[in-house]
């Protein structure tokens, strides 16, 4: 009997948790060959190799993942370098949609706060005020002419109330899609009319931009600066008066969309994300996957980063209330309200972005505070790479603070590769200058952008990634769509990166950022963190 032709998709199991960062480049990018299978079952150094044969490989082979198959094809004769997480698959729940995911439970924690503003006097809600504003909300929504399907725009700085609104929204079966209140009006009208919304809900920061856009307004705030607005007071009182509506609710689908965040892809132009509730509930999954259950009702999060962003929405809201923490939100960066509140409300966990730590490490500001009892234990960073000498100066001015970088992208419904997972107990600790390890259900690879062949470890190439997190597509762009998610389903980020031996993966620049010098290719950010490593520079930018 004819022996059939050996091939095999290196595996490479990998961790978890946030959203962008970078690191170096090996100055060689050789291609990995072998002539002949491997099978290895190193687990310290989180590799697995499987073994397949090409006739299997010439097959949509499904592979399970969590509650879900993914095919992974392979052409004959070639081999396609698949890594996925080293911890084991997480199961995504069937059926449930992100407002009913987040808020399960949500009873039991009725009197505990779920969201609070860092300012004086600033609005409260405890987890009974949420889950009921937000049926509430997605009643009311009918009244106003909202159906399955329709987006509705988010006009609103960060404020306490946000969450119940984006959360109704979607519990109506409509598509919430937040904008930078803060934007020029020309902005906020170009997110309306490209996304088609039938309703904008802001306040008095936003509102005289978007009065006149052609749509209903939701005013929440005081009322006497936003002439002409829907009271959303008044609008709620409404709906208790009517009570549930005679028409029932449409049925919400996991299928459906519930997001629309805007976003610059790979392309530069702002393209609309369509992000369904199984996309949004399967990031959720994977990224709290490390989170135990002695930490329920335990974790007070700061929620500085802008809820209009993926990050802010999903990797801060929703992911503090799913396991009923309190957010302490913040409208806007100010070092000593920022202290003042870390002090005050004894945040634990603190998203931030380098440029909101080096404050911290640098402004003299932060010497009038006595940060000796914080209870803050770890800080995500993301968005942009941290600094080394900056990583350092952290380190030694808060020294029990954990510092995780991560990496995510819109496109993916947030996180994508994390730190948080690492386990000092059994050897899982992520390099600092890496992005961290893959989340159980991903898939990762990277490949050559000239030619579209996956790379070996330790080879630089174009980040892509496959999961059920991946976007349904940019929202009436097609070619665009085309362009960023491939006919496997591999999601493109743009990204230059690679993953080592250990499954820790770098982010080296953006493919458009590469800045190319006598034949080599040169990434900013390294130039970047060499100039910031001198004392006298406090900030750096590298283009060409």
């Amino acid at each position: 009997m004819t022996q059939p032709n050996l091939t095999y998709i290196p595996l490479v199991l990998a961790t978890h948790k946030n959203c962008v960062t970078a690191t170096s480049m090996p100055s060689s990018s050789s291609r990995h060959s072998s002539s002949k299978p491997l099978i290895s079952t190193n687990s310290s150094k989180a590799a697995a190799f499987q073994l397949t044969t090409a006739h299997q490989a010439s097959h949509n082979r499904q592979r399970s993942m969590g509650d879900a198959a993914i095919a992974v094809m392979e052409e004959e004769g070639e081999q396609e370098h698949i890594f996925r997480s080293r911890f084991p698959p997480v199961a995504v729940p069937d059926g449930v949609t992100v407002p009913d995911f987040v808020l399960a439970g949500a009873e039991a924690y009725a009197d505990k706060v779920a969201l609070v503003e860092a300012a004086p006097g600033g609005r409260s809600y405890t987890y009974g005020e949420v889950a009921r504003d937000v049926a509430r909300f997605a009643r009311a929504l009918r009244s106003v002419g909202i159906r399955k399907g329709h987006v509705v725009v988010v006009a609103l700085p960060n404020l306490a109330v946000y969450p119940v609104v984006s959360l109704g929204v979607m519990a109506a079966g409509a598509v919430f899609s937040g904008v930078n209140p803060r934007s020029l009006a020309a902005e906020i009208r170009k997110q309306v009319e490209d996304s088609e919304a039938r309703l904008v809900v802001a306040n008095e920061v936003a509102y005289d931009k978007v009065k006149d856009v052609g749509v209903p307004v939701i005013g929440i705030g005081e009322q006497g600066l936003m002439a002409g607005a829907i009271s959303w007071d008044e609008l709620l009182g409404a709906a208790d008066r009517t009570g549930p509506p005679v028409v029932p609710l449409e049925p919400v689908q996991q299928s459906d969309l519930c997001a629309l965040p805007y976003s610059s892809g790979t392309t530069g132009v702002s393209k609309g994300v369509m992000l369904s509730h199984r996309n949004l509930v399967s990031n959720l999954c994977s990224s709290m996957f490390a989170v135990g259950t002695e930490l329920l009702g335990q974790v007070v999060t700061l929620g500085l980063m802008p809820f209009f962003h993926i990050y802010g929405i999903t990797g801060i809201c929703c992911a503090t209330l799913r396991h009923k923490g309190t957010v302490v939100v913040m409208d806007r960066f100010d070092l000593r309200t920022f202290l003042g509140a870390l002090v005050a409300h004894r945040v634990m966990f603190a998203p931030l972005v380098p440029p909101v730590m080096l404050a911290m490490v640098k402004n003299p500001i932060a010497d009038e505070f006595d940060l000796s009892g914080l209870a803050l234990k770890s800080v995500m960073t993301a968005a942009a790479p941290l600094a080394p000498d900056l990583l350092a100066a952290f380190q030694r001015k808060f020294p029990g603070v954990q510092v995780e970088e991560a990496y995510g992208l819109t496109e993916h419904s947030c996180i994508t590769l994390t730190h948080a997972g690492d386990d000092p107990e059994k050897g899982h600790i992520a390099k600092r200058n890496s992005v961290g390890f893959i989340l159980p259900n991903l898939e990762v690879k990277f490949v050559d952008p000239d030619t579209g062949r996956s790379l070996a470890k330790n080879t630089p190439g174009e980040l892509c990634v496959r999961s059920q997190c991946v976007m349904q597509g940019y929202y009436r762009k097609k070619e665009e769509t085309e362009r960023t998610i491939d006919a496997k389903g591999w999601l493109h980020t743009g990204d230059i990166g690679y993953i080592d031996d250990d499954g820790d993966v770098f982010i080296v620049d953006r493919i458009k950022e590469l800045i190319k010098y006598k034949g080599f290719q040169v990434a900013p950010a390294e130039l970047e963190a060499i100039l910031l490593s001198h004392p006298s520079v406090e900030d750096a930018a590298v283009f060409g």
